[in-house]
């Protein structure tokens, strides 16, 4: 607590002008300890005595009264009077102090300093560790004043601490607390707790005094000077000062202190004019809110703040007026966050966490200006300043849909369609995720007064015991019964979706947390029959249910909700169940209208605002959730073909997310090949039907889990059996694209593990043979780039087919294939023994190529030296005729030498021993065609490349120019005038480039 060194001045002057020295004869004199005169308040409970009625009397006017308004009420007060009354004005009950020094009275605490610690390190449970310890001395009550030391043991790192406290109380409150150890903090330190806790636990031990001027009015003129004279001594360094100004005041005849009558006294109980509160710290709890506010949601800052409001309604439960001023404080704290005008000058919105908090703000006034006990003039007040901050500019709007903006549903929706429902939607404004969450407070509020009626005792909004209010229930109800019919309602309420990310995650999450609430209710009979009177008063209450046949587009979805109703009611009403589920599904704002349709279907939508399409952040969540209730009807429904295909059809219309739909397929899968049990052919169909559908979905549009899906639904259709996969295969062109039928499709049901996992005798195996060879054929027609060679490879074993497929890949190789693909069946083709039909597709494919003359590293340069080495191996004339193919496709003079070599190295026929049938037995000669034609072109390409070198190089680049000078040298020496081919070849460079001097230098070195 923030405490005061200082004790305030008292608030009222006192003086006893009807009393004198005669009526305190006889007297008990002041001194006795604070319950030695009737009942103490533990002494009653071991006598079993009655209490007096001095003491009822004096409880009483302790409670209500301010102590001058019982000095004005009576002349004399009788000393043993005011004793009981200053007595009994001591707060009797922990739970408030217990309050006002930590956060919460029970569950996890959380110092307000940010920190989670031990429990014991909480103020409150310090406080009754001293106070059990006995650390609690020299406790002294002197009217409405306490005070006493208490002493902080010695810690290992701290000396020991004697703190002074002084407690000011009235009306049986703490209305002031004054410790010396310094802590500031939002509540009571542990010593005020515990001197608090000494006078509760142990009254009869507290020496209780009558105010003070009470006692000095007892004093004659020589007692109190030497009482005055005795102070001043005790205490003249501190109190000197002030008394010898005071001292000149009285003297002075004109002087302020002259004309007020009486003197103020600290112990004298509070004015008639006195809020009666406990003590808040105003200050500590602007400078804690600012604090938090200031770390952005950084160091639980957060969870600090929820920590306040939580105080905050544990303080109007109790009817505590500092549930209000606590409020206030923080909302003006929160008023001046610099980040709203931040926010606001860049157009930004809050962050969720710190909207949140402004919900609860909301919230929390709400339950301040709805509160029954408050009077007017308080509700007039809080009005007005509520409007004085909803006037800042930068108070933040609420994120959603609240207002009475929208129209009228009855104004919209045709009057024929109003007449078929129960009612009509008057008010668009949603209940379930409203800013004052109003389903929500009344189902708690129902619940708590239902587990206190249990227990015995009614609580009422506050929590204050109200017996009579049972007889509000009707015969058969109960609380429970009430706030759960009271959840059904709100959740079926159609609504429309607000605008924003915030507000709709919020209506998503309010949803959730209040169906979390229910499902923690075990059903009885009588909440059974609950859910299935609002079960059927949704569907068929018109416009108002979001389960009606009338729905808005923007409507919220019941997908969660109907989830909740169809696992509630499926053990009870199945039948209901699958028709709240089923007619859940519909997601309107996905669904395409025609005005013009008939409006006697049902299921229609109407649009309430045509052209208002708002965006839907949260859709992606609600389309999962969609899903999940379609799952739940899928695995609740095994076995029962009528109610499969009846869900079966509610998905493919309702659900239009091919992921989703995806999913739905692999649960019915799983559900319907559990181990536990023989395969379920009706679950299994289903989900075939809907694998079916997201190839359909998917054949034309990107998904990166497409491969994957055409996997799933091969493995479906073969747990389906032999006529599912036929059935596929006819249908493919509609399900999958050739590259996936050829290549996934039918390659997995040619499979060796396919044949062995379906059991096909010969003939079985021959017609899905055929069927797959016939999708290869097609898909090669359709799409011979992709297909051709997984065509030829699936119509090996049938002559026939293959034969038609490779004229499919001739027909294809002029226009439609590149020389990639042509190279790769061509490969395909020597593997396969064809060694002419390579030959054929090889020189079809150097048609299409061409590579230039720094395409040293191409891709394809394997391939034309396989090319040239199969049409050498196969003998000089394919030779001959695929060199002009090599010279008119390959400008790189580093290939083309390469093809030179390997051709003047071994005889035709001879580099490849599978194909030799044409060996000559002589190396071909390069003055004569083909190698001729393939050395000039060599020579060429190493001029030309040569040229294009030096047009850009770089010094870094000369050495490695130079090599490459020396390849082609070897390459000019192997015809006949080569040496002087190639140097004329340099003395032209050196009369060209003799600019460049250093590479030229270079050049003669090596070259002459």
């Amino acid at each position: 607590m923030a405490e005061r060194v200082q004790q305030p001045p008292a608030k009222r002057l006192c003086c006893r002008p009807g009393y004198g020295s005669t009526c305190r004869q006889g007297q008990r004199a002041a001194g006795a300890p604070c319950g030695s005169s009737g009942a103490t308040q533990g002494e009653s409970s071991r006598t079993q005595s009655p209490e007096t009625l001095l003491d009822i009397a004096a409880r009483k006017v302790a409670e209500k009264w301010p102590f001058q308004r019982v000095e004005e009420r009576f002349e004399r007060i009788p000393e043993p009077v005011q004793r009981r009354i200053v007595y009994w004005s001591f707060p009797r009950s922990e739970r408030e102090i217990c309050m006002y020094s930590s956060f919460n009275t029970g569950g996890e605490e959380i110092g307000s300093s940010g920190e989670s610690g031990d429990e014991t390190r909480l103020p409150f449970r310090r406080g009754i560790a001293l106070l059990e310890s006995g650390c609690v001395d020299n406790v002294l009550q002197v009217g409405f004043h306490l005070s006493g030391t208490v002493r902080e043991p010695a810690t290992p790192s701290e000396p020991e601490l004697v703190c002074n406290v002084s407690v000011s109380f009235d009306r049986c409150k703490i209305t002031a607390v004054t410790c010396s150890c310094g802590n500031k903090d939002i509540f009571y330190c542990a010593h005020v707790v515990a001197l608090s806790l000494y006078r509760v636990r142990k009254p009869e031990q507290v020496k209780l005094r009558l105010p003070i001027s009470e006692t000095l009015f007892q004093m004659n003129r020589d007692q109190l000077q030497k009482f005055v004279q005795y102070l001043i001594t005790v205490h003249h360094t501190d109190v000197l000062p002030t008394a010898q100004k005071l001292a000149d005041e009285i003297l002075s005849q004109n002087s302020e202190i002259n004309q007020v009558h009486g003197a103020p006294d600290p112990t004298a109980g509070a004015s008639v004019d006195d809020e009666n509160c406990w003590h808040l710290d105003e200050e500590q709890v602007q400078e804690q809110v600012k604090l938090f506010l200031s770390q952005g949601g950084y160091h639980g800052s957060g969870k600090q703040l929820n920590l306040l409001f939580s105080k905050v309604r544990e303080m109007l439960k109790m009817r505590d007026s500092n549930g209000a001023r606590m409020l206030t404080l923080i909302t003006e704290q929160f008023m001046g966050d610099p980040r709203l005008a931040l926010w606001r000058q860049q157009g930004t919105a809050m962050t969720d966490k710190y909207r949140q908090l402004w919900d609860e703000l909301g919230a929390l006034w709400m339950c301040i200006v709805l509160n029954p006990h408050c009077k007017p003039e308080q509700k007039a007040f809080w009005l007005r300043q509520l409007r004085r901050w909803n006037s800042v500019d930068v108070c933040p709007l609420e994120d959603g849909n609240h207002s009475s903006e929208l129209t009228n549903l009855t104004n919209v929706l045709p009057q024929e369609l109003l007449n078929r429902g129960i009612t009509s939607v008057t008010n668009l404004e949603g209940w379930v995720g409203h800013p004052l969450d109003p389903i929500g407070t009344l189902f708690s509020t129902l619940m708590e007064t239902g587990r206190g009626s249990e227990e015995g005792t009614l609580l009422d909004f506050s929590g204050h015991p109200v017996f009579p209010a049972q007889r509000f229930l009707e015969e058969g109800e109960s609380f429970l019964s009430l706030a759960v019919e009271t959840a059904l309602i709100g959740l079926g309420q159609q609504r429309v979706m607000p605008d924003g990310l915030y507000a709709q995650e919020k209506v998503c999450r309010n949803e959730e947390q209040l169906l979390g609430k229910l499902q923690e209710i075990d059903l009885n009979d009588m909440l059974v029959k609950i859910f299935r009177k609002q079960a059927v008063l949704l569907l068929e209450a018109g416009p108002y249910s979001g389960l009606g046949e009338i729905l808005y587009r923007e409507s919220v979805p019941m997908h969660t909700f109907a989830k909740f109703l169809f696992t509630s009611l499926l053990p009870h009403d199945a039948e209901l169940a699958y028709r709240i589920a089923l007619r859940a599904m519909r997601l309107p704002v996905l669904e395409s209208t025609n005005p013009s349709s008939d409006l006697s279907r049902p299921h229609h939508i109407v649009s309430v605002v045509p052209n208002r399409y708002p965006r839907w952040f949260t859709l992606s969540h609600i389309e999962t959730q969609q899903c999940e209730l379609a799952s739940t009807m899928l695995t609740a429904a095994k076995g029962d073909a009528r109610k499969l295909e009846t869900v079966l059809e509610s998905i493919q219309k309702n659900i239009h997310s091919s992921s989703h739909i995806f999913k739905l397929a692999q649960d019915a899968f799983k559900i319907a090949t559990l181990m536990d049990s023989l395969p379920d052919l009706t679950l299994l169909k289903v989900s075939l039907e809907l694998g079916l559908q997201v190839m359909r979905m998917t054949l034309s549009t990107l998904n990166w889990r497409r491969r994957e899906m055409v996997r799933w639904l091969v493995t479906c259709a073969t747990e389906v059996g032999v006529f599912a996969l036929d059935s596929i295969m006819q249908n493919w062109f509609t399900l999958f694209t050739p590259t996936e039928a050829t290549s996934v499709v039918a390659s997995t049901v040619m499979s060796n593990s396919t044949i062995v996992r379906l059991h096909l005798d010969c003939h079985q195996q021959e017609n899905l043979a055929n069927s797959a060879r016939t999708l290869a054929l097609q898909c090669a027609m359709k799409d011979p780039q992709n297909c051709a060679l997984s065509a030829l490879t699936l119509c090996e074993k049938d002559h026939n087919a293959f034969e038609t497929a490779y004229k499919i890949v001739l027909d294809a190789a002029a226009t439609g294939m590149n020389y990639t693909q042509l190279f790769t069946i061509a490969r395909y083709m020597e593997h396969r023994g064809y060694p002419a039909r390579a030959y054929k597709l090889a020189t079809l494919a150097m048609t299409h190529l061409n590579l230039s003359y720094n395409q040293d590293t191409h891709p394809a340069i394997n391939d034309v030296l396989w090319a040239c080495a199969l049409s050498h191996s196969l003998g000089k004339n394919e030779l001959a005729a695929v060199i002009p193919l090599v010279v008119k496709s390959v400008k790189c003079a580093t290939v083309l030498s390469d093809i030179l070599r390997r051709c003047t190295l071994t005889t035709p026929g001879g580099m490849v021993a599978l194909h030799s049938r044409r060996n000559s037995g002589k190396l071909m000669s390069l003055d004569k065609t083909p190698l001729r034609q393939l050395l000039d072109a060599t020579i060429g390409a190493y001029i030309n490349t040569t040229h294009s070198r030096l047009t850009h190089i770089s010094p870094r680049h000369y050495s490695e120019f130079i090599e490459f000078l020396s390849k082609a040298r070897e390459t000019f020496l192997m015809a006949h005038d080569g040496h002087i081919q190639f140097t004329q070849f340099i003395d032209n460079l050196k009369q060209i480039y003799k600019g460049k001097k250093k590479l030229m230098m270079l050049v003669r070195e090596r070259f002459g």
